[in-house]
């Protein structure tokens, strides 16, 4: 009996399990199912972010992302491995609520707790003037990702000269005030993902985007679970 019931536990733990992969749009995969060990770290999941608090839709530290962006993301870390590096993810789908979020976030002008950090020379209403943050963003299409290179034995993140969403001109490709190996840091970033089909956004060194996207129109507002 005591057989009967662990079994008859252990398949409807497999079918729960199996339904909760189901729940992705098709098209749309976790992406440590294709690479176990790369490196998450999604701000948004945390209050380590520009706004300061867990941001909503985000219920989970899991990279949701296109199959397609997802195999050549699997490319690009297996290259950079042969090296003793590897990507850490900061942000990859993100559901429009969470866009949403931001909207709201950015109208409270009184709210600046992280100024000094994420955005010390830029006025909080013009953030999407500048274009750091957007009222329909490429994330939310699922080929958009966020991320840096590591090494992998000290876990440590490559010196780029400025955090993952620094709000300021020196976060862009562009800007040239910057340490010669900080320089080469950015270089190998873009080069190895422009080499696998992503593309570059100019202002944001850590941005890129896949040029095929499959959901050039569709903009997906499930959570992260």
């Amino acid at each position: 009996m005591k057989k009967l019931i662990f079994f008859l536990f252990l398949s409807i733990s497999q079918i729960t399990f199996a339904q909760q992969k189901s729940t992705l749009p098709k098209g749309l995969v976790y992406l440590t199912d294709y690479i176990p060990h790369i490196a998450l770290d999604l701000k948004y999941f945390t209050n380590h972010n520009f706004v300061g608090k867990q941001i909503d839709g985000y219920k989970a530290n899991k990279v949701i992302l296109t199959q397609r962006a997802t195999l050549a993301i699997q490319k690009i870390e297996k290259e950079l491995n042969k090296e003793g590096l590897g990507l850490k993810v900061f942000d990859a789908y993100r559901p429009q609520t969470a866009v949403n979020h931001f909207k709201r976030w950015a109208k409270d002008v009184k709210d600046t707790l992280m100024r000094q950090e994420f955005y010390p020379q830029v006025d909080k209403r013009d953030l999407f003037k500048k274009g750091f943050i957007a009222s329909k963003s490429g994330h939310s299409r699922g080929s958009t990702i966020d991320l840096t290179i590591i090494d992998l034995k000290t876990k440590k993140e490559l010196d780029m000269g400025v955090a993952f969403d620094f709000f300021g001109e020196e976060s862009g490709h562009g800007y040239q005030k910057l340490h010669t190996t900080q320089k080469q840091n950015r270089i190998k970033l873009k080069k190895i993902m422009e080499k696998y089909g992503f593309r570059a956004y100019s202002k944001e060194w850590w941005h890129y985007t896949l040029n095929n996207e499959p959901f050039k129109d569709k903009y997906f507002d499930f959570h992260i679970n």
